[in-house]
């Protein structure tokens, strides 16, 4: 069962435009929320039905679910309805999402960001989010959770370990 921490700062900030519809973007590093660097499909739909035991997808919610190539199969196969960003070697998953983040306009499309990761690398963009007035909702194994995303997120949803419920 998934366990939720929320920091609840107050209002918006004065001035903070307001977008409508409230929409949220799901950026999903499947092998990070699988703990496994290659899940098998399993493994995937597994990790797909904790997430949404945890946080639901509405009708306007926009899905990316990032892997290696050699995860790629078994992340569409079971995960379905999303979009799919492939970079393999290190952190690969991580850095597309990060484009994602970076250069995909998120602040003014989108009131609210669930990033389904423990990855530090996430944190400074999860920050830049909060400060624009974007809800920044993380995902992730307990033990995957960096000190400074978590800082940085205003909402954690735990999942239960993969490894325990393999």
């Amino acid at each position: 069962m998934p366990r939720t921490t929320s920091r609840d700062t107050g209002p918006r900030r004065a001035g903070a435009r307001r977008r409508f519809p409230a929409r949220r973007l799901h950026l999903v590093d499947i092998e990070n929320l699988a703990g496994d660097p290659r899940p098998s499909l399993r493994q995937v739909r597994q990790a797909l039905g904790l997430y949404t035991g945890g946080l639901a997808f509405g009708a306007m919610d926009q899905v990316e679910v990032a892997s290696s190539h050699l995860t790629l199969l078994n992340a569409a196969l079971g995960w379905p309805h999303a979009r799919y960003r492939v970079r393999s070697g290190p952190d690969g998953a991580d850095l597309a999402l990060l484009d994602v983040l970076r250069h995909e306009n998120v602040a003014s499309r989108f009131t609210h960001v669930a990033i389904g990761s423990g990855d530090h690398l996430f944190a400074e963009e999860a920050a830049r989010l909060a400060a624009k007035g974007v809800w920044v909702t993380v995902v992730s194994r307990p033990r995957s959770l960096s000190r400074q995303l978590e800082l940085a997120a205003r909402e954690v949803i735990f999942l239960d370990t993969m490894a325990e419920a393999a």
